[in-house]
């Protein structure tokens, strides 16, 4: 289950030029973010967020996220959610940053023609419990 979170973190830490975001579902995807327009819904979603990911992330480098121990887990039918403590941390603008928040996420399930089960992101809203930056 871990796995289309994980992708998402490393999507994130490296903007790959010409790499798309995959570990999203392909219908009824809605994400709520800390970088304008703040929710990202529909069947645009995914490319929109993306967008607006990579304009948010300009003057970032250096980025790593780290997590906690999941909580408040539950899983019904195909759907799972839990919230994820998570750390990111790099640059901003040359800047050391440290942000500290939560991730909520909700999962679906889905076999693979193959017959793999196979996770992907549903939906997530993150929220930012602390932020500290180095002054130059």
């Amino acid at each position: 289950m871990m796995l289309p979170v994980q992708q998402l973190a490393s999507f994130m830490s490296t903007l790959t030029p010409g790499q798309h975001p995959t570990m999203f579902a392909l219908q009824g995807l809605c994400i709520i973010e800390n970088f304008a327009p703040f929710m990202f819904c529909g069947p645009h979603a995914a490319l929109d967020w993306e967008a607006g990911f990579r304009a948010h992330a300009q003057d970032l480098s250096e980025l790593s996220a780290s997590f906690g121990e999941a909580h408040d887990f539950a899983e019904v039918g195909d759907r799972a959610y839990f919230s994820l403590p998570t750390r990111w941390t790099g640059l901003d603008q040359g800047r050391r940053f440290d942000e500290h928040g939560a991730w909520a996420f909700v999962l679906e399930r889905r076999i693979a023609a193959s017959g793999e089960i196979l996770w992907r992101i549903l939906g997530y809203g993150w929220g930012v419990t602390s932020y500290s930056e180095a002054t130059k």
